[in-house]
Formats: structure tokens, C-alpha cells, sequence
């Protein structure tokens, strides 16, 4: 049970910072100019906020619970989508099929959509799976402190914390059960971040 709690706030807040950091990112690298100048400053303003203060601070303002909490994982962790999307647009733009797509009066939403997002897949996946590693590992902490999914839901951080206290009666394995499923769900992601990279770049 905790499992699908915290393997699914993962999800869902990869699924978040994938679409705020696509859009962020589409908009300053397509247009340039003053819109890239703004959404590159909130980027990088994001980007120099602590992200464990930030997850905080967006939980205390919603609340606790589930919803609150990958909303908050999510919108914490898509500065590099957003970074690798704008720098993407920007290189693919210059492109001779782009170009003539805007000849021929293509909407700059079909030119974007239908023709260059598909190209981002690669670099996106990447992203993404090291983004879903570092959301168990906000989640955990979050849960640990006690501003994560609320009890008698299950987390992975809540069950340390819960049994944290053990560590020292001989029931050590109440804590490192979900400590270890914490470490191995983060390094299979690291894991196949890094065989992803590595197959794009091969490819």
C-alpha cells in the first residue's frame, strides 16, 4: 500500500512538471523576445529556490494530503523540463522544415505540437525519469516530516518516520524495509536515466 501511494505521487508529479515545464519552455523558446526574457527569469528564479523549501512552503499554503502534495513535487521540479525544452525549440526552430512549415501558414500551435515536441521524446524521457526518482526521494522527506500524505494513508517516509523509534529495540526492520524500497525505486530510475542517455546518444 505504500507502494502505490508513493510510486503514484511520482507519477502524477512527473506528469505535472512535464506540462507546466513543455509549456514554459515551448513558449520562450518559440517566441523569443521579451516572453523568453520573462519565462527565463521565472525559471531561474525557481531554479535558486531550495526545492525541499519550496514543496514546503507549497503544502503549507494548500494544505496536507495527496493532492497537495505531488501538485507540489510537481510544480517544484519543472524548471529542467522547461530548461531543455526552450533550448530545443530554439535549435530545432532554425531548421529548413520548420521554416518552410511557417511558409506554407502553419499556426505556430501545429508547428509546435505536430511537428518539433515529437522530437524532444528522447531528451524529455530522460528528464523525466530523473525527476520521478527525485519526487519518491521530496515525497519521502515531505512524508517524513510529517507535511506529506497524512495518516492512516501509507507512505514510504511516513513508515520511517512512524517506526523510526525502533531502530534501537530490535525491530531495525520496520525502518529499513521501506527505507530500502526508497533506494532501490530511486536507483532503478537513476539507473535507467543514465541507459537512456546513453542509448540516445548511440542512436
Amino acid at each position: 500500500l505504500g507502494a502505490r501511494i508513493s510510486l503514484g505521487i511520482g507519477w502524477m508529479s512527473v506528469l505535472v512538471a512535464l506540462c507546466t515545464g513543455l509549456l514554459v519552455g515551448s513558449l520562450a523558446g518559440w517566441f523569443g523576445g521579451w516572453t523568453d526574457r520573462m519565462l527565463s527569469f521565472l525559471t531561474n528564479l525557481t531554479w535558486s529556490i531550495p526545492t525541499l523549501l519550496m514543496v514546503m512552503s507549497i503544502t503549507l499554503v494548500l494544505g496536507k494530503g495527496l493532492f497537495p502534495v505531488f501538485l507540489a513535487v510537481g510544480l517544484s521540479t519543472w524548471v529542467e523540463i522547461a530548461r531543455i525544452t526552450r533550448a530545443e525549440i530554439r535549435s530545432l526552430a532554425q531548421l529548413d522544415y520548420v521554416m518552410a512549415g511557417r511558409s506554407l501558414g502553419f499556426s505556430d500551435t501545429r508547428l509546435l505540437i505536430k511537428h518539433m515536441l515529437p522530437a524532444l521524446t528522447g531528451p524529455l524521457l530522460v528528464a523525466s525519469t530523473a525527476n520521478f526518482a527525485g519526487a519518491i526521494l521530496i515525497e519521502s522527506g515531505l512524508s517524513f516530516l510529517g507535511l506529506g500524505v497524512q495518516p492512516p494513508t501509507p507512505t514510504w517516509g511516513s513508515m520511517i518516520e512512524a517506526h523510526r523509534h525502533y531502530l534501537l529495540s530490535g525491530n531495525a526492520h520496520l525502518v529499513w524495509l521501506p527505507g530500502l524500497a526508497i533506494v532501490t525505486v530511486v536507483l532503478a530510475f537513476n539507473l535507467l536515466g543514465n541507459s537512456l542517455k546513453t542509448a540516445l546518444k548511440e542512436a
